[in-house]
């Protein structure tokens, strides 16, 4: 824990590139731009070629980094996921009581991005978009068992675990803490695209957060009273 909160530094699992991108300036301009480019066009449209052209770098550069673009939106989404964890253990490590420390996390995993001055090359709340629009699509695909065996998703497992063991520091006799876990994470993702695109079926306005929603499903779930 100790080495999460005072080396700032994301470790992303080295299978899903060829080259770190935070070895080098180019690689960090791959990763700033294509943040900015997926966010403008899409996932789907995005390719090398045009990332290349954005940043005035030959395609064949980029794949000296990543093998395909799919590798990119992996490492994108698992670069947001490792920084949510060191948002979290930073915000609930000096919370002893249990149910405010689940209250906490939950206001983690459903507010509103900000941008971390400490990655200067990523604009997180950009990225937070590209995780609610385009997360899925690093997944649901053929490779995703094999991927998972290879440790693709690991932080973002991680994070779900984590969350379990509040859900079980508030109630050990809760039967579904995975399920109630991931939920909330993966929820939280589906009440900002709702909010941003479906309006007619969310009940949060264009500027609300689901903090509210998710900790009233928490807290009703477990039996504990809201500290609102």
């Amino acid at each position: 824990m100790h080495t999460l909160l005072s080396n700032l530094k994301i470790n992303i699992n080295e299978k899903i590139f060829l080259k770190d991108p935070e070895s080098s300036d180019l690689g960090k301009r791959i990763i700033e731009n294509s943040i900015l480019l997926i966010d403008d066009i899409g996932f789907d449209a995005f390719t090398f070629k045009k990332l290349g052209a954005k940043i005035g770098s030959n395609e064949s550069s980029i794949y000296r980094y990543f093998e395909s673009k799919h590798k990119l939106l992996i490492y994108l989404t698992s670069w947001y996921w490792s920084w949510l964890e060191y948002q979290l253990v930073f915000a609930t490590n000096s919370i002893a009581d249990p149910k405010e420390k689940i209250e906490k996390a939950i206001t983690i995993f459903t507010q509103t991005a900000t941008i971390d001055s400490n990655f200067t090359h990523i604009d997180e709340v950009v990225l937070k978009r590209i995780v609610i629009n385009e997360y899925s699509k690093s997944y649901l695909t053929k490779e995703v068992d094999k991927e998972n065996k290879d440790g693709y998703f690991l932080i973002y497992k991680r994070l779900v675990t984590r969350l379990h063991d509040m859900i079980l520091s508030v109630d050990n006799t809760y039967k579904f803490p995975f399920s109630l876990a991931s939920t909330v994470i993966d929820g939280a993702l589906h009440q900002h695209f709702l909010k941003d695109h479906f309006t007619t079926i969310s009940d949060l306005k264009k500027s609300d957060t689901p903090i509210s929603y998710f900790k009233d499903l928490v807290f009703k779930a477990l039996n504990i009273s809201n500290h609102e």
